[in-house]
This record gives C-alpha cells, structure tokens and sequence, in this order.
C-alpha cells in the first residue's frame, strides 16, 4: 500500500515543495525514513508512532518506508511530522479523502497535538505559487499565516482537527485577518529625554534621513546608548514590502512574536561584544539567519564597539557594501539581506576620558593605540558618520525647557525621504547611503563655493574615494532635509565634520 502527501521545506530565504511517500509492505515491522533526513527528522519515528497510537488510530504492523523527495536536499527540523503521520494513515487506507490539493507542515506531540514551527510565512508564499489549494498549519500560526492571500491556510491544534476537515465531519475556516499596516509609535523611548547633545541628534537625523551608518565616540556617560537606542523612533515607517521581507526572516529564524501578523516596526538589534562572527552573520548547516540580517531595514547597535572579536567587525565589510550576506556551507549556498544601518559607540580610549574637560585620562599612548587598533581602517571608511558625544553641563541636564521630540524630528525625515524615495523610483534604491557612484556624480550637484570646500578639504585631508562618496551623499542628505535642489557651502562643511573625527584620533 502506498500513498503520497505534499509538505513545503526552507533552505535559506526560499522555500521548497516536497512530496512525503509512505509505504507499507509484508515483513518484519520495521520504520525507516530515507530522503536525507537529519536527526530531528529521524526522530520523526517515535513521534508518528506514538502520535497515531495514543489517538487511538490503528499503527500500522507492516515494513513502513518513507521517502522525503526530493531526495538531494537535506531535511531538517521536526516540521515533517504532520505530512509523515498523513502519509501513513492515507496508505493504511484510514484516510479515505483526496490528499492532492493539500499540504501540511507542523511538528507533532506524543499525544497528538500540533506544535508551531518556523518558516510558515515563506513556506506559504511557495504553496501559493505552486498553486497548492490549502496548507495545514499549527494553530501557533496562523496570525502569521493569515498575511498570505490567495491560499488556505488551515489552522489545527491535533491530528484529529485533520482528520476531522478531510472528512468533512467539521471543516476548519481558512484564517484570513486584515494586514494590519499602521505602526504603533513606541513612547517609551523619545529624544525629547535627551537633555543637550543638540549636535549629536543633528547627525543622528541625517543618519536616519539619509540611512547613514555612524560611529558615537565619547566619555562613559554622555548619552551614547541612549541616543542610539531611540534612533529608531525617528526612522520613517516601513512600506509593505519591507515589513513582509523583515517577517520573513523572523520567521525564518523562528523568532516571530506570537501572535504577531507582521514586523511593523523598524528593528533594533543590540548583540553583546561576546557574539561570534557567526552569531552575526548567521550559519549552521542549514544556515539561518545572523543577527545582521534580523536587523534588515533597521538597526543593528554595536555598543563597546572595539571589544567585538576582529572576525565579528569584519564580518560587515560584505553586507555593509552589498545590501546582503552570502553564507556558504558545505550545504549550499544561501543569502539573506542585509540593508541595514550600523551604530556603533565606543570610548575615546580604555579609560574613557581622553578629552573629557574635568577627568584626566590615565591611559599610556600605547594603551591609547592598541585600542583604536580595534578597529580597522576598512570598517572605519564604511562608517559614513563620525559623531562626538561630548559631557553634558549641570545646567542643560537640570534644565525644566523640552526638547524637541522625536516625532518632530521624524516629520524632517520623512520629508527628506520622500524626496530620496521620488529621486530614485524605479531604481531599486531607497535612501541616499545606498546610492552608487553614478548616481553620487548625477545628484549631487554642488554649488561652485561648495565644490571649491571640497576640493580643499579632500587634498588637505587626505580623504580616500569612498570617504569623498560618502561626504557627498552626507551632505545631499542635508540638503534634501532643507529641501535645496543643490548641495551648497553649509551643507558640505557638515558633512567634512562628520568625517574628521578619525583624523582626530586615529591620526595621532
């Protein structure tokens, strides 16, 4: 006896269809499952049989072969366990119903019930495409599952809510919510709590309006966390498309919120200095996702910045450049996006307080050196913005006056970004930082006293090609907040601000 069910897999961002063969032969009983299963897949065994067993079903007493095709890729996680059960009850001849418009995933308990698994959002979107009429998904789900159009997607809580549907004895409601779109403003974290540091929130609007990543460097104290951690509070709100890739991934990942239809609002990932290479860029044998790309279309927040390992700072030269990280493994190759904005924060030197205007540092030069030697060259260039975040004074700290809040500052950066979003439609490109040399030579156009700055500035400097790149897209952001068509004196001599700090400490 023989029988055939379709289940969805994941390698990487895509999903996959598969076909779950179940036969059931003369001989000793016996279970195998072949089709490169891993070891969770393996263990499928004893949850099937036990799953059947204890909702009173009739296991099968027979040699029981089942193939996961296709049967060169490698299967991994315990979401097999549903379309393995299916399969065996259809061949067993305890499911009389046509099984060929259906798919199911989900991993199953020893008593029969459904538990959620990761990946259910991609794995739909796959279906939809292949043209699958309905998917059986766990009831943990279907929040996330109810985002994909065009397909059923049916929520169950056991393999009797299965049976039950295939039967027609009680069928199960495909779960379809509207897309809730709106973001929900977090008022908990507010620039209008910053107390001074008014040059410090000027460049973490450009920062924001422009998508530019930038380095705070500064005393212990002054602010830099705090800065960094609402930044996302005046970034603008996310399109569609970029909340559905963003849920992807969390899906992907398995760290989706349950309950939660989509990612609405812009990440904010802040690893620990310990993480490894590969805690940020992602791995295993079938790679998931790093935290770089669980901060795509948000913020990854690198606090303690020379303190991260060297191969871990260095593991964003690619996706800093790219947009996206390619993993390679043994498995395939797989890679995720990456566009994301870098905040990192770290201390003039080991003790904190090189420049500061009442401590004195007690930091040798060499001391002074080997840290700033932390951080390479390479990364320092990709770092568009270099911000000083200086001690605040008594007078500003106990000051009663309020400070401009960040949905203020957010109406700026919206309206910068619908010029960006106007200048570059149809290309691909969202903000100024992701511009390519082309484009830089086509829009930013300087007035002839700007260029004259320029000029200088890059010969006495001694800018490299990409720090001069990214002077000009740091000042078209500037300009684009003014709303000038043209990039003029003032807003170069800004942005050769934000470029000067490494002269400052790391020419010494």
């Amino acid at each position: 006896m023989f029988a055939k069910v379709r289940s969805l897999g994941l390698f990487g961002m895509d999903a996959f269809c598969v076909v779950v063969e179940a036969d059931l032969s003369n001989g000793l009983p016996r279970f195998d499952i072949v089709g490169l299963p891993d070891a969770a897949v393996k263990e499928s065994k004893e949850r099937v049989r036990s799953s059947i067993k204890n909702c009173r079903f009739d296991y099968p007493v027979s040699r029981i072969t089942v193939n996961i095709a296709p049967a060169d890729v490698k299967k991994e996680g315990p979401i097999y366990d549903l379309p393995i059960a299916i399969a065996i009850l259809k061949a067993a001849r305890q499911i009389k119903a046509d099984l060929s418009d259906y798919a199911f995933v989900g991993e199953l308990s020893l008593d029969g019930e459904i538990r959620a698994c990761a990946g259910v959002l991609p794995m739909l979107l796959k279906a939809r495409d292949e043209h699958i009429g309905a998917v059986f998904v766990p009831a943990e789900n279907e929040t996330e599952a109810s985002v994909v159009k065009g397909i059923d997607a049916l929520p169950v809580r056991t393999i009797f809510d299965v049976i039950n549907h295939l039967s027609g004895k009680k069928p199960i409601a495909p779960c379809h919510k509207e897309t809730e779109l709106l973001e929900t403003q977090d008022e908990t974290l507010d620039f209008a709590d910053v107390k001074g540091q008014k040059n410090a929130k000027r460049a973490l609007e450009i920062a924001a309006a422009g998508g530019h990543n930038c380095l705070l460097i500064g005393p212990p104290g002054t602010g830099k966390s705090m800065l960094a951690k609402r930044l996302p509070s005046i970034l603008p709100q996310m399109t569609f498309e970029e909340q559905l890739e963003t849920t992807k991934l969390y899906s992907i990942a398995g760290e989706l919120p349950s309950g939660v239809q989509l990612i609405t609002k812009r990440p904010f990932r802040s690893p620990h200095h310990t993480v490894s290479a590969q805690g940020l860029t992602g791995g295993g044998h079938n790679p998931r996702p790093g935290e770089i790309s669980l901060a795509h279309n948000g913020v990854i927040f690198m606090d303690e910045f020379p303190e991260f390992d060297r191969r871990a700072k260095e593991s964003l030269r690619q996706p800093l450049e790219d947009g996206v990280i390619t993993i390679t493994r043994t498995g395939g190759t797989v890679s995720y996006p990456s566009d994301i904005m870098v905040v990192a924060a770290m201390n003039p030197c080991p003790c904190g307080y090189l420049g500061h205007p009442t401590r004195e540092c007690i930091c040798t030069d060499a001391a002074k050196k080997r840290y700033r030697d932390k951080v390479s060259g390479p990364i320092l260039d990709r770092i568009d913005l270099h911000i000083e975040v200086e001690p605040v004074d008594y007078e500003k700290l106990s000051s009663k006056g309020r400070e401009e809040s960040s949905a203020q500052i957010r109406e700026r950066v919206n309206r910068a970004r619908k010029i960006q979003r106007e200048r570059f439609s149809g290309t691909g490109i969202t903000c100024n930082a992701k511009m390519t040399p082309k484009m830089t030579k086509e829009y930013c156009i300087l007035t002839r006293d700007a260029s004259d700055l320029l000029k200088m500035s890059f010969e006495r400097l001694g800018l490299s090609a990409r720090a001069y790149d990214k002077i000009l897209r740091i000042a078209r952001t500037a300009a684009d907040i003014e709303e000038k068509e043209n990039i003029e004196f003032a807003h170069v001599a800004e942005a050769i601000q934000y470029r000067s700090l490494d002269r400052k400490y790391w020419g010494e």
